[in-house]
């Protein structure tokens, strides 16, 4: 019995894939945290800083707080919230390269949103590291109040602070991270003590910073960015008869109409 049950056991071990190799923590630009280990991105391209337009003074704002991190500065945890498509994770990633292009010591690293509770594993991780790490949740969002409250101990502190040299970068379509109604029985109980619970968390965020719908003229501009930098030309009024067959103005979808006008044009991008 013994020998069979070893068999089966060794079996399994051959069956089963090895851990993944953590990755050296000073070697990549970024990282993604995968099984409680640092993988190096495979491939991490973001766009220019500079090609993201109508979005100065969110641009400012996070750049200015990045250098400080990897200066090894005080900086602030980031939210960046508002509507899809205008630029969120892309400004994110873009800042970062910016940073690495002036040759601060810093790189990013993507959570994925349901590995929250390995998040104190990956400080352990790089707390002892020369270089500053940007730990990014994109498109965060929670149903209940009860579910973000793991995230907000995190972000207060709890009874072990955080490595100085991490923090927190959380993009989202809500300003508050959970939903804007109510239940009926939240509601019965105390709808200002529930109103409370759900600020509570985006209260956490030093820095808050809200992206908004653009209009025709903003949308036009960002085409022109995208276009002048990889020499299209492209119509105006063919560019909003893609964003209203799109049925939206952002962007996302800026970027999706100079892709679509660079493939009718022969072009690589």
């Amino acid at each position: 019995m013994d020998d069979a049950l070893t068999r089966i056991a060794a079996a399994l071990e051959r069956l089963s894939p090895p851990p993944l190799p953590a990755a050296d923590p000073l070697a990549h630009p970024a990282y993604v945290w995968r099984d409680g280990v640092l993988t190096a991105a495979r491939d991490f391209r973001p766009v220019s800083v500079d090609m993201l337009h109508g979005i100065e003074a969110q641009k400012a704002a996070l750049l200015g707080n990045l250098e400080r991190l990897a200066s090894g500065h005080a900086a602030q945890d980031v939210l960046l919230w508002g509507a899809r498509g205008t630029g969120k994770s892309a400004l994110v990633k873009a800042s970062v390269a910016a940073v690495q292009a002036a040759d601060g010591p810093i790189a990013l690293v993507e959570v994925a949103a349901d590995r929250l509770d390995t998040l104190p594993r990956l400080f352990d991780t790089i707390a002892d590291v020369p270089r500053a790490f940007v730990l990014f949740l994109d498109d965060l969002g929670f149903d209940a109040a009860a579910d973000a409250r793991s995230l907000r101990s995190l972000l207060e502190g709890g009874a072990e602070a955080r490595p100085a040299n991490a923090r927190l970068v959380v993009t989202s379509n809500r300003r508050h991270l959970l939903p804007r109604d109510m239940g009926e029985q939240e509601r019965a109980v105390n709808a200002r003590d529930v109103a409370d619970d759900q600020l509570a968390l985006s209260d956490r965020f030093g820095l808050s910073l809200g992206f908004h719908v653009v209009d025709q003229d903003h949308y036009l501009q960002i085409v022109r960015g995208y276009a002048d930098v990889y020499g299209l030309p492209f119509d105006g009024a063919d560019a909003v008869q893609w964003a209203t067959r799109r049925g939206s103005r952002s962007g996302r979808v800026a970027w999706q109409y100079v892709v679509d006008l660079a493939g009718r044009e022969g072009r690589a991008l």
